[in-house]
């Protein structure tokens, strides 16, 4: 029996919306943050040494990290539809964005949102000293890279309707918690029209709609 352990407003969504567009019976298992310090609470970290989402379970495995969890599940359960074939350009462009997501473009937006955490609560009497760092940092390395990951992500989409090409896959499922994270701390606007529209497609598969129901309000960390 698949279990997935739900830790509310993290990168678990992936697994959940993975979970329904398979198809696949699973039981889920809901985990809140804690309020001090959104970490995930206390009983969430006796299950994995690590304490993070997402988690699943099948029997008596138990396997960590959204990627090697996606491909343990294609693997186990059949592609259904959602890996390119094995030596096609898709399977390359597939395998990219599925390591890019975590890899490249969410490194540095969870740098991001710890700067963020330095403004906001640093003690007042160091505030000036800190908000000038963070800017510093802002402008010579998060907000480049950021714009530059952005850039890629677009000059992609304006070639083909998602990530792997022409067809949805599980590369998407990986990016669209990565795109949440993009709108709420790393400026994915407008500007990124070909983004925007990924971002409709993703919301309108039912699939995604299931998920996002039994996941509750979806609220991501921004400080």
């Amino acid at each position: 029996m698949i279990t997935l352990y739900h830790l509310e407003n993290s990168r678990s969504i992936r697994i959940l919306w993975l979970l329904e567009e398979m198809g696949l019976e699973y039981e889920l298992l809901h985990f809140q943050r804690e309020q001090e310090n959104s970490m995930a609470e206390a009983r969430f970290k006796q299950l994995h040494v690590l304490g993070k989402a997402p988690l699943l379970s099948d029997g008596e495995r138990m396997i960590a990290e959204s990627g090697a969890i996606i491909e343990y599940l294609l693997d186990t359960y059949g592609d259904r539809g959602l890996r390119p074939e094995a030596g096609t350009d898709a399977r390359i462009g597939y395998n990219y964005w599925l390591h890019a997501a975590e890899g490249s473009i969410m490194n540095v937006n969870t740098m991001e949102l710890l700067l963020n955490r330095f403004d906001q609560r640093a003690p007042w009497l160091f505030k000036p000293v800190i908000r000038l760092m963070t800017s510093k940092a802002r402008a010579t390395y998060t907000g480049p890279v950021t714009r530059l990951l952005l850039q890629s992500m677009e000059t992609t989409l304006e070639q083909q309707a998602w990530f792997a090409g022409d067809d949805f896959s599980a590369a998407d499922i990986q990016m669209g918690y990565t795109v949440r994270a993009l709108q709420a701390r790393g400026g994915l606007g407008r500007d990124y029209p070909a983004c925007q529209r990924w971002i409709m497609q993703m919301e309108a598969r039912p699939a995604y709609k299931s998920a996002m129901e039994k996941n509750g309000d979806f609220q991501l960390l921004k400080d």
